[in-house]
């Protein structure tokens, strides 16, 4: 008996002695797994006592336990108006979030057998993990990180925090002491202030799975083409499998025998976890492994082949995006927005108008020919861009040889911008004198006896100098010379008439009417001539750069009763939360009153064969218009630059503008001719109508007595 108690007695200093190491070990050590030095360096700690074991316990208080945990970087997905249909995305790391709720339980279950199967029972840090760890580590075993899965987040956050400087980044990724010492604190910090769901919510948001896939969302489109909640178990073993070495062991780059093994291994945790049986976990390792890869496209010349002529519009929304102070200081701050907020973009590109346009644009040039349609359709009142359509893939591939500007471009043809200035779109720009001369107190029946040359007061040169002075004459002098009204003198695109009403009121007033309704000038020349405007007669004859977007969206405006509306190619935005973004919304003003509006309109129906409210009209350069438009009121106007250069149409109705440009967009000295502005005029006119088709007909406004007859 008295042996007994005697070798307990013994027996107690190595029991206490353990405790202290074993505490030691979990304090210095659990972090610092590769072994031997550190623990070489912790054994005299623990024996030394209480003074060298409390200052290891103030570095440990010192340690930080506010880790700053900012949302990282998600996809933005951009789709059509219907809200389904997917554009594009952008995205600098391919990452959608989700909750926890969209995500198979079976998919939960796996991360965590694979990954950290004590997660429910620590608190951030797994003593026991970290002991095992270390003894095999120490002994020349296979090498053990013991890294949970509040730590394996912790790191990730540390290496996506963008405030981190490329030192501290550097720091929070080494493999040393410091580096698991800190991710330990912030782990048990973190489970101190978030559940454990939420924390697995986290991870699985932030975790890398091979293919450029961040995040669960992203990495079940990649691999099976589904949303998380439709996983299976074969499918989620194979996903969380991954997460050890997500490139290595990568089924669709990497080693798919890889893959499988470790597969197998996270179905036999799982059932030593008792989430699954065994006998499920066998059938499920004898699963064909069957792959779905859907890449996300990235950026615009990634729109789906099939619809490549989308590119256009998407470039432009691009453009847009940059462009709205919403979303950042600078044009890159915005960009970056765009790639990495995880926005939900529901454009105003209407698929079916779209395809539309696309036909009789190609219908009038194919995509083997030099010239081209530019075609763009706007809803008054909104500036929502409906469809940009024109006959080219938007695409970086090269051209052939043969000609190797074409088929494939990049360049903004529709709506301009680097490098596009646009083009001379003719008559079209005679709207804005007569906007401009209506605002003034002129009425539509002013009346001028239009000769065949009119002498101007501005200086002239070369064939359109008469003594000095520019002057200007009808394309057909015997259909439009005499006396002229806005009515008659825009149906019959009287030259003449135009010049001296502008001359009549001053060419500056024309130009600002143009900027006024959004017409940009683009070109070096024609931003000298509108800084001088005075100066610039000739602008009621179009000869300023434009294009099928700025002339659409300015008689849009004139549709609207004067209500100007900024260009505006999407629907609705929201951020990752659900929130809507205000930049979503129309930016309108009423940049010309409304019976002066209705005036210009009453005078723009006689181009297109239609009869004024005051019955005033009596010819037009598109009479075949009406007829496509059977029923329905339109306007419009026709426009051809010098020698045929470019021919032009624009029309609109209460409810739609559209115009379209034929053009050599690579040559301006190929002239396309006259013979075509037919082709023009129906292809816009029937884009028009094919999209009205099905609603409600609506009527101009009369312009009021005054405006009109003075």
């Amino acid at each position: 008996m008295r042996r007994h108690r005697q070798r307990a007695k013994r027996q107690r200093p190595r029991t206490k002695l353990a405790r202290v190491l074993l505490g030691m070990l979990r304090l210095a050590l659990s972090g610092v797994l590769a072994g031997l030095v550190v623990a070489a360096a912790a054994l005299p700690l623990a024996l030394a006592g209480g003074g060298m074991a409390k200052a290891a316990g103030d570095t440990w208080e010192n340690l930080p336990t506010n880790l700053a945990t900012p949302r990282p970087a998600e996809t933005t997905y951009v789709y059509a108006s219907d809200a389904k249909t997917l554009i594009t995305t952008f995205y600098d790391e391919n990452r959608r979030d989700v909750q926890l709720d969209q995500v198979a339980k079976t998919l939960q279950q796996a991360v965590v057998a694979a990954e950290d199967a004590r997660f429910y029972e620590h608190r951030g840090v797994d003593a026991r993990g970290v002991l095992r760890a270390f003894v095999s580590n120490s002994r020349g075993g296979a090498q053990q990180g013991a890294s949970t899965l509040t730590m394996q987040y912790v790191r990730n956050v540390l290496k996506n925090d963008a405030s981190l400087t490329p030192q501290q980044h550097l720091e929070a990724l080494a493999d040393s002491p410091a580096r698991k010492l800190r991710e330990m604190r912030y782990a048990g910090a973190l489970e101190k202030r978030m559940s454990k769901a939420e924390i697995l919510r986290r991870y699985l948001n932030i975790a890398y799975f091979g293919s450029g896939a961040y995040g669960i969302y992203a990495a079940s489109q990649t691999y099976f083409g589904k949303v998380p909640a439709e996983l299976t178990l074969p499918e989620a073993a194979t996903l969380a499998g991954l997460l050890q070495s997500p490139d290595a062991d990568n089924p669709l780059t990497g080693d798919r025998e890889t893959a499988l093994k470790r597969r197998a291994y996270t179905l036999e945790s799982m059932a030593k976890m008792h989430v699954i049986t065994p006998a499920e976990a066998t059938a499920a390792k004898g699963t064909q492994l069957k792959l779905t890869e859907r890449r996300l496209p990235n950026d615009c010349t990634s729109v789906a082949r099939e619809h490549n002529d989308w590119g256009f519009f998407c470039d432009y929304f691009r453009q847009w995006w940059n462009s709205q102070p919403e979303f950042g200081v600078t044009a890159m701050d915005r960009d970056e927005k765009l790639r990495t907020g995880g926005y939900t973009v529901v454009t105003s590109l209407d698929p079916n108008v779209q395809a539309t346009a696309l036909a009789q644009s190609l219908g009038v040039y194919g995509y083997g020919s030099a010239r081209s349609v530019p075609l763009a359709v706007v809803q008054p009142g909104s500036g929502r861009v409906l469809a940009m359509a024109v006959n080219r893939h938007f695409s970086l591939v090269a051209n052939p040889p043969e000609h190797p500007q074409y088929p494939n471009t990049v360049n903004q043809l529709i709506s301009g911008g680097s490098g596009v200035d646009g083009y001379q779109a003719g008559s079209t720009f005679k709207m804005f004198t007569m906007l401009a001369a209506l605002e003034a107190g002129l009425p539509l029946s002013t009346q001028f006896n239009a000769p065949a040359r009119i002498v101007t007061n501005w200086p002239g040169s070369a064939a359109a100098s008469c003594g000095g002075h520019w002057c200007p004459a009808n394309d057909s002098p015997s259909w439009m010379d005499g006396p002229r009204t806005m009515w008659n003198g825009f149906g019959r695109s009287v030259n003449t008439y135009f010049v001296w009403l502008e001359q009549r009121i001053g060419a500056q007033r024309v130009v600002e009417m143009a900027q006024r309704l959004g017409i940009v000038f683009r070109g070096d020349l024609d931003i000298s001539l509108a800084a001088k405007a005075e100066g610039w007669g000739s602008f009621t004859l179009g000869t300023a750069l434009t294009t099928p977007l700025d002339l659409a969206n300015a008689y849009a405006a004139v549709a609207a009763g004067g209500l100007y509306c900024q260009p505006l190619p999407v629907l609705s935005i929201t951020d990752p939360d659900g929130r809507a973004v205000d930049a979503a919304g129309p930016k309108c003003k009423q940049a010309v009153d409304p019976d002066v509006a209705a005036a210009a309109t009453d005078a723009a129906r006689c181009p297109v064969g239609k009869g004024s409210s005051y019955g005033r009209c009596d010819g037009g350069t598109a009479e075949a218009v009406s007829g496509i438009l059977s029923g329905r009121p339109v306007a419009g106007k026709t426009g051809s630059s010098e020698n045929n250069a470019t021919e032009t149409f624009v029309g609109f109705t209460p409810q739609l503008a559209a115009a379209g440009i034929a053009v050599n967009v690579d040559n301006p000295n190929d002239y396309v001719g006259g013979g075509v502005s037919s082709s023009v005029n129906g292809a816009v006119a029937q884009t028009m109508a094919v999209t009205l088709h099905g609603q409600p007909v609506q009527a101009f406004p009369a312009p009021s007595r005054t405006r009109a007859l003075g």
